[in-house]
Parts: C-alpha cells; sequence; structure tokens
C-alpha cells in the first residue's frame, strides 16, 4: 500500500512538472536576447545596429509579444543614435516598437531538451504608429525545463516605407551627407524565454 502511494505522489509530481511549462506564463529575458537590423548606406554600405531593450512574454494560450524600446537603439556612435532617435523613430511620439505572433505551444512543450522545431508564423509589427504583416521563418528551440530560444532563420525585410520612416531617413541621408540610404532593413532576432 505504502509503495503504491509512493508510485502515485512521485507519478503527480511528474505530471505537475509537464504540465508546469503548458500553464506558466514565459518571459523575455532581456539581457539574453537580442534584435539587430541591418542599414545600408550609400548603395554598398552596410552597418549592424541593435536595439539594447526589449521585453516580452508568451502567455499560457500561446499569445507572444515583444516590446522593443526605440530609445535603446544602439549603432556604436551616439550622435547616430540621437538623430535616429529624433529624426527617424520620433520616440518623444513613438516611444516603442511591438512585435505580436501566435505559437502553438504544444510542440515547443513537448521538446526534450536540446531539441528544435522550425515554425513558419504570421508576424505583425507596429511601429510609428503603422502595423504590417510578415510571414517569418523561425526556429524554437528547448534549452531546458524552464527555458527555450526563438531565432530568425531569415531576416524579417522590413520596408521603411510601410511605417511612414523614409521621411525620417531622407533627413538622416541629408545630415549626413550620404547619397542615398535604403529602405529595406533586414532584421535579425534571438530570444529567450524563461517559464514563471
Amino acid at each position: 500500500m505504502l509503495n503504491r502511494s509512493l508510485v502515485k505522489t512521485i507519478a503527480l509530481m511528474l505530471l505537475a512538472g509537464t504540465t508546469l511549462s503548458a500553464q506558466a506564463n514565459w518571459y523575455l529575458d532581456g539581457e539574453s536576447s537580442r534584435l539587430s537590423f541591418v542599414s545600408t548606406k550609400n548603395a554598398n554600405i552596410s552597418e549592424v545596429q541593435r536595439f539594447l531593450v526589449l521585453h516580452g512574454k508568451v502567455s499560457p494560450k500561446g499569445l507572444a509579444e515583444v516590446e522593443v524600446e526605440l530609445d535603446s537603439v544602439n549603432s556604436g556612435i551616439p550622435l547616430r543614435d540621437e538623430r535616429m532617435r529624433k529624426e527617424l523613430f520620433d520616440t518623444k511620439t513613438f516611444a516603442e516598437a511591438l512585435i505580436t505572433t501566435q505559437i502553438d505551444l504544444g510542440p515547443i512543450n513537448d521538446l526534450a531538451s536540446g531539441a528544435q522545431l522550425e515554425l513558419r508564423l504570421p508576424v505583425t509589427v507596429n511601429l510609428h504608429g503603422k502595423t504590417h504583416e510578415y510571414n517569418a521563418e523561425l526556429l524554437a528551440t528547448r534549452l531546458d525545463d524552464r527555458r527555450f530560444q526563438v531565432v530568425t532563420l531569415e531576416p524579417l525585410v522590413i520596408n521603411a516605407a510601410d511605417f511612414d520612416l523614409a521621411p525620417g531617413l531622407e533627413s538622416l541621408r541629408k545630415v549626413a551627407a550620404l547619397s542615398a540610404i535604403s529602405l529595406s532593413v533586414p532584421v535579425g532576432a534571438v530570444l529567450i524565454f524563461t517559464a514563471r
């Protein structure tokens, strides 16, 4: 009888462990995650830049949200960062960008640690008061019981004109005395979520 009770208790504990992640909120680990983009000027000079402050979570129903603090843009050149905040993103009016999608958490929760799953999902980007949807190629990796990682297998190519950012780019082009700045901007992400 005691053995049956013990077995039952262990079984319940294991079951609780497997359902924990399915019922938990997953929160973005902002320090371990990265959102970067590539800008191209004068036709053939490309530079990688990133946003330093990200927030996000995935609800138990799979609604994923990543909020990007646009003031945290970092190109490695403080003057250029300040110009992007003011001339391009207008962060006093539009402080954040929001990226959302719906994920089926079942297959991710079923992954063993280290296992991976390719996902193709519609991703909605809300930036500068405009919204646009993209098809994203993503790779989800189960890191351990409480963490999973999502990376872009292919960059999302965002057109600045879709978000009324072309005038801001033109202002940047003039102030930096450049011949051109590309409207097409590839964006890549490495996002790590932790269960709580």
